[in-house]
């Protein structure tokens, strides 16, 4: 188990968002648990990536430990030219990739997913994609991020952020205020 000093960038460092990454956009799917180190990988070749983790408090006998998971248990988002992707498969860490047909729409899901990140909301996973009401943040941290309302509860709104490719979304919790429908 990493320290948090330990885990690799959600983002390559070299840049301050994934929409400044040029070249063409790939899935990794990993082997189980290899996210992080295929992300140490990729930014050893110069990779740019984007593994977009979660902070998880779990308890181990009576202590308490605070750990980094991937918020899309075994997928990594790289993006490069096709020697990358070689370089990328020879890691012996990815079983596959997975070819992207629609760049930009997959560059503004990860989008609203960074942003999520970033704005410090409470974000999960969401294993499928929701069937329900689109709807649009209209102010906040996250404004401009789409997503599908799947349950409102006290003026609090759950929101799945969507990742079509994967077949799955990140759920985070907001205000019903700050929604507008699409």
């Amino acid at each position: 188990m990493l320290k948090l000093s330990e885990n690799p960038a959600i983002l390559t460092p070299q840049v301050q968002s994934l929409t400044e990454l040029t070249g063409t956009w790939w899935v990794g799917y990993t082997r189980p648990r290899f996210e992080k180190a295929f992300a140490w990988d990729l930014l050893g070749h110069g990779i740019g990536y984007f593994l977009p983790m979660r902070e998880k408090v779990i308890f181990s006998g009576s202590r308490k430990r605070r750990l980094m998971t991937p918020l899309f248990p075994s997928y990594v988002f790289f993006c490069g030219t096709e020697q990358d992707r070689y370089k990328a498969l020879t890691t012996n860490r990815v079983c596959q990739t997975i070819e992207v047909a629609n760049q930009r729409a997959l560059i503004d899901e990860l989008a609203s997913i960074e942003k999520a990140l970033l704005s410090k909301v409470v974000i999960d996973s969401y294993p499928s994609l929701p069937v329900g009401r689109a709807c649009r943040i209209i102010s906040g941290p996250m404004i401009g991020i789409e997503g599908v309302v799947i349950r409102r509860d006290q003026g609090k709104t759950r929101m799945v952020l969507e990742v079509t490719i994967l077949g799955q979304g990140a759920l985070v919790e907001i205000d019903a205020d700050l929604l507008e429908p699409i």
